[in-house]
């Protein structure tokens, strides 16, 4: 496995950081740009882990201006942007008929637009080197959207839909940009479920279990590397069986 360089947005957070240590484990020369903009602790620590081949890098994924900054950072350190994994995400559930318009407006641009001005500050690059991964998280609820996420089942869904199209446009210069739909999966996005939710959750789970962010790693590790070069535009479900 050749090395790559990889930007991770959302590499704060429990699915982000075991992406970027499933790319280190899986070849230690690979360089790592991990995207974060506040509660940075567990990243910067894990750069000081890997201080020859990890750096944080400051990105607001709603920013154009802020992704422009970042590429133009990493292109200029290493000449070369192989990989991105558009991780970053965020819930502000409720209800849609109490929902103020700033939670609609902040969800879409957390998980939609984000993925929109990363494609594109990243694409430039890629297609001038006629390779590139693009891997985009989505969620289950894009596919089997849950009463009180309006928002973002309606993000998560436009991101399944952006990763089909943006596919059949640069198929052709080999990039290939597909999407992974992870289910309940045990992250800091859970830590506050009482064990009663934790348990009615799990027996909706055909497996019985919530998924590991080890498990969402390896789908994105795979989708990145050369052997996954036939694969584009899928979207690959994560969850135990749910849908």
């Amino acid at each position: 496995m050749s090395a790559r360089v990889i930007l991770i947005t959302g590499a704060n957070g429990g699915i982000g950081l075991a992406v970027a240590r499933a790319f280190l484990a899986e070849n230690s020369r690979h360089s790592l740009w991990l995207g974060v903009r506040q509660h940075r602790a567990e990243a910067e620590a894990l750069a000081r882990e890997h201080p020859d081949c990890c750096r944080c890098i400051a990105l607001d994924v709603t920013s154009p201006k802020a992704w422009a900054e970042a590429v133009t950072e990493i292109l200029r350190a290493g000449a070369r942007l192989e990989v991105l994994v558009n991780n970053a995400g965020a819930h502000q559930d409720m209800l849609l008929g109490t929902m103020p318009r700033e939670a609609w407006d902040q969800t879409m641009s957390t998980n939609l637009d984000s993925v929109f001005h990363g494609c594109q500050a990243v694409l430039p690059s890629m297609i001038n080197q006629r390779w590139g991964r693009i891997i985009n998280i989505a969620s289950l609820s894009a596919l089997l959207a849950p009463a009180g996420q309006t928002n973002y089942a309606a993000a998560k869904a436009g991101v399944v839909a952006l990763t089909q199209s943006l596919a059949k446009e640069v198929a052709r210069i080999g990039i290939t940009v597909n999407a992974l739909c992870p289910g309940y999966i045990d992250t800091e996005s859970l830590a506050h479920w009482s064990a009663e939710e934790r348990k009615a959750a799990q027996a909706r789970i055909p497996m019985r279990r919530f998924g590991k962010p080890a498990e969402i790693a390896a789908a994105v590790r795979f989708l990145a590397c050369e052997e996954a070069a036939y694969i584009t535009g899928s979207i690959l479900k994560i969850d135990g069986g749910v849908y």
